[in-house]
């Protein structure tokens, strides 16, 4: 079962022509990866501050569908896909939700892997034993 992230689409989102700039779409995912740690019990300050590391997108592959636009209501989903010693591969979509909110299309998807560093030196590291538990919550 996917994490799920309601976004709506402002003015910022988008380019002159009211579509969502494709670049827009890293932002999007990243709140909704941001949010599926948060409710999983994994703060992103805390990891730095008491775990002495954090996670860093390694390598993200993006698949662009179709566009959204100015005003869309979206929901962006987050899955763990792979988890291992030292990082994990999150997938994701965005889905443009229909005017009743059950019909959903698929505007974007991505698998975006992310390594675990140490918070000071960068280099990669070993996920602590309790982070990786509850990844897999």
């Amino acid at each position: 079962m996917a994490f799920e992230f309601p976004i709506r689409i402002y003015w910022e989102d988008t380019d002159a022509g009211g579509i969502v700039f494709y670049a827009n779409y890293l932002k999007f995912f990243e709140r909704a990866r941001t949010e599926w740690l948060r409710a999983r019990g994994i703060h992103q300050r805390t990891l730095r501050e008491q775990a002495g590391g954090m996670f860093v997108v390694a390598d993200a592959v993006l698949k662009y569908l179709r566009p959204a636009r100015l005003d869309d209501e979206l929901v962006v989903t987050a899955r763990l896909q792979e988890a291992g010693r030292a990082g994990m591969v999150v997938a994701q979509q965005a889905f443009l939700l229909g005017p009743s909110g059950a019909a959903r299309t698929l505007l974007c998807e991505a698998s975006i892997r992310a390594g675990w560093v140490d918070a000071q030196t960068l280099k990669p590291a070993r996920i602590p034993s309790d982070i990786l538990e509850k990844l897999d919550a």
